[in-house]
């Protein structure tokens, strides 16, 4: 199963590194954010990524472009131009990297990764600046026991995003409101699994529509926006203040999303 990374927004409210390099490619602990997302789902099976481009998109591709010799100690010969690998501490990733456009919202990224898609009756689908401890395989089976189109992992952190009303006995999502002024409630976080018929929910002018407002709000007027909810770790990188904490867990030791070895 395919997993789609948002990873092409301007992040202009952590400016202080966005400036210099796309949000997701902002360090924890010496490697992107966007890394430590994907290691999230690697380390529990899923190891096939579409990565929706956009800002800054080709420092992303010189990443995995240039990912193995990163992660390898190797030997170069100058003279015969000859590389010779010893050791190598890569991951089993594989990476699509599409660009879905510099000005685009994210109900847009989303349509143009359509055709990397087609053979995917259902897929994974998160952003590229937030971390969880979150149990996909027990995400996926939820998605399964309910059979609507979209179910998406619901948290708690105390407000700034989108609320969902959620039904208590069956678990559909019976309102969603994206970010209200009053904090609480169970809100927007991210780690969806998706239908291939949520693309009937994409307008075909979707580059101007975020996914957090039309697409969603129609799902869960039609029943067919479930919620997960995950009462482990949570945590998104909005602003330098979520950098730091973030590189203070992990720096300590206690980086609660690190759930491989």
């Amino acid at each position: 199963m395919k997993v789609v990374i948002f990873a092409g927004g301007l992040g202009t409210r952590i400016s202080e590194e966005s400036h210099l390099r796309p949000k997701p490619m902002i360090e924890i602990g010496s490697k992107p954010i966007l890394w430590h997302i994907m290691k999230i789902y690697e380390s529990q099976g899923f190891s096939e990524f579409i990565i929706c481009l956009g800002y800054r998109g080709y420092q992303i591709k010189e990443y995995f472009m240039n990912y193995f010799m990163h992660n390898s100690d190797v030997t170069i010969d100058i003279r015969s131009n000859e590389i010779e690998v010893h050791e190598t501490n890569t991951e089993a990733f594989k990476v699509t990297l599409v660009d879905t456009g510099l000005h685009t919202k994210t109900a847009g990224r989303l349509r143009r990764v359509q055709p990397y898609l087609e053979d995917q009756e259902q897929f994974m689908l998160t952003y590229g600046d937030g971390v969880a401890n979150v149990n996909v395989k027990e995400l996926l089976e939820f998605h399964r026991s309910h059979g609507k189109i979209a179910s998406m992992t619901s948290v708690q952190p105390g407000g700034r995003y989108g609320v969902a009303s959620i039904d208590e006995e069956t678990g559909q999502v019976v309102e969603f409101i994206e970010k209200p002024k009053d904090d609480g409630g169970w809100i927007n976080g991210g780690f969806f699994v998706l239908r291939n018929e949520v693309f009937n929910y994409l307008p075909d002018d979707a580059d101007d529509v975020m996914w957090e407002d039309q697409p969603m709000t129609d799902l869960a007027n039609e029943g067919h926006l479930m919620a997960y909810k995950h009462d482990g770790f949570w945590k998104a990188m909005d602003a330098m203040r979520d950098k730091k904490v973030l590189e203070d867990m992990w720096k300590s030791g206690n980086a609660r999303w690190k759930i491989w070895d």
